[in-house]
């Protein structure tokens, strides 16, 4: 049995994934998990993962989840170049200091952002609170400050001259972040220039293919989703609105 990968390219973490593995040419059975009908949620894909959360890896007997952790086990299992999570210690330090800042301070706000301006309007009618978007595009701004003054520092790439799992991560989560109308890159040219160059890597015919659902969330009804979708979302819209 080989790997497969359970996804919706809804999610940018699930984006991350399938990008790092159609880059590096690692063979894989694309298993969708739609997360607008709650399929994550199911008995059966708490089979693979009893956390019913996605992206999920199956590797035979093996199953994981958790982005990060599934990027790195695929850049460990396939051997793949050096570059994507460095054998040196100090740089594969730095790169890991990045995922787990990134995962907790940028990814956060990112969610946050989307489900105010795009999820919670359509689940639940309404606009959210002017200070809740307000707040959170203040403390988004001050992330991003820190993103390229810290980490980036107007190198190619967030580790050095050479593209790593930290920039692929990057860039899926902050892509979806200008799909509700951030000017993320537009107003820092230093992250500007990182985007292309981590986009001329990858290839934009690869990256259009995985955001496409992504960029079409705003036209998304109530109506065209599964009944048990709309229970868990709608309850975690009204959560974020309280």
């Amino acid at each position: 049995m080989g790997l497969e990968l359970y996804l919706d390219l809804l999610s940018s973490p699930c984006r991350a994934v399938y990008i790092f593995a159609k880059t590096n040419s690692i063979p894989f059975e694309y298993k969708e998990v739609t997360l607008m009908k709650g399929e994550q949620l199911s008995e059966d894909f708490g089979k693979v993962n009893p956390l019913k959360k996605i992206p999920a890896l199956k590797d035979g007997d093996f199953t994981m989840s958790e982005s990060v952790a599934i990027l790195l086990y695929l850049a460990e299992k396939y051997k793949l170049s050096d570059h994507w999570y460095p054998a040196n210690l100090e740089k594969r330090a730095k790169i890991n200091e990045f995922l787990l800042w990134h995962v907790n301070v940028v990814r956060p706000l990112m969610v946050k952002d989307f489900w105010l301006k795009v999820m919670a309007p359509t689940l639940l009618g309404r606009t959210a609170p002017a200070e809740k978007l307000e707040a959170v595009e203040q403390e988004f701004s001050a992330a991003l400050d820190q993103f390229e003054k810290t980490f980036l520092q107007g190198k190619t790439y967030i580790s050095g001259e050479e593209i790593s799992v930290a920039d692929v991560l990057s860039l899926c989560d902050l892509i979806q972040a200008t799909c509700t109308g951030q000017n993320i890159f537009e107003e820092r040219p230093k992250m500007a220039a990182w985007r292309r160059n981590v986009e001329s890597h990858i290839g934009m015919e690869l990256i259009n293919e995985a955001q496409k659902v992504v960029l079409n969330a705003g036209s998304y009804s109530k109506d065209s989703m599964d009944s048990k979708g709309v229970e868990w979302l709608t309850a975690r819209a009204r959560l974020l609105l309280s």
